[in-house]
């Protein structure tokens, strides 16, 4: 009996060693979206830069009052508390993930829950972005443009009002889901594809 013959009765009797080889290509296949998932996390945090560094250069622009730009300070240092915070969370979860090796399920698995987790945190700060600009945006109008409330918001409704309230939650909550998604979400998506194609080998 030659070599391969013993081969091939070796794998008969022990199916378990095609298998192995099957996980391996499997968690292979999860590398890529992780992969894209940590350059996607990189940019992000460039872009929040951006964005700071963009804010704080804002009262210059538009020659905000003494009391706007001490309002304006006050919501700028806000949120840099929160997105410091956000900074913070994402960098430990982006270092652990490469201190950890990806070769098996339980690694893997931990990185899908991970950053669900950090893209659950990424909403709640957009959200909490967004409600701090509107706030800020109505403490300007009601500094600088009082005559504003009384001419013109004097004359709506209270439905109205808060119809456009209620609307404006819905456009920003849809515009963070979305983002979120085509960011991070559709990426993690196929790594959970993989999760759930071990789990039925």
């Amino acid at each position: 009996m030659n070599f391969d013959d013993l081969k091939n009765e070796w794998n008969a009797e022990n199916p378990e060693g095609s298998n192995i080889s099957t996980d391996m290509l499997k968690i292979k296949q999860a590398h890529t979206p992780i992969d894209k998932i940590r350059a996607k996390m990189k940019h992000e945090f460039f872009y929040q830069l951006f964005f700071l560094g963009f804010m704080a250069l804002i009262p210059h622009f538009f020659g905000f009052s003494t009391t706007v730009n001490r309002v304006y300070l006050i919501t700028y240092a806000i949120t840099c508390g929160f997105t410091a915070y956000y900074f913070f969370k994402f960098y430990v979860f982006y270092k652990n993930s490469y201190d950890m090796s990806m070769d098996t399920r339980k690694n893997i698995l931990w990185f899908y829950y991970e950053m669900k987790l950090n893209i659950e945190l990424y909403k709640a700060l957009t959200y909490i972005v967004a409600f701090i600009s509107v706030g800020f945006l109505a403490a300007y109008l009601f500094i600088e443009k009082a005559w504003f409330f009384t001419s013109i918001l004097g004359k709506l409704s209270p439905v109205y009002i808060l119809l456009n309230c209620f609307i404006t939650i819905l456009i920003i909550g849809a515009i963070t889901e979305l983002w979120a998604w085509f960011y991070y979400g559709k990426y993690l998506k196929q790594v959970k594809k993989v999760i759930d194609e071990l789990d039925n080998e």
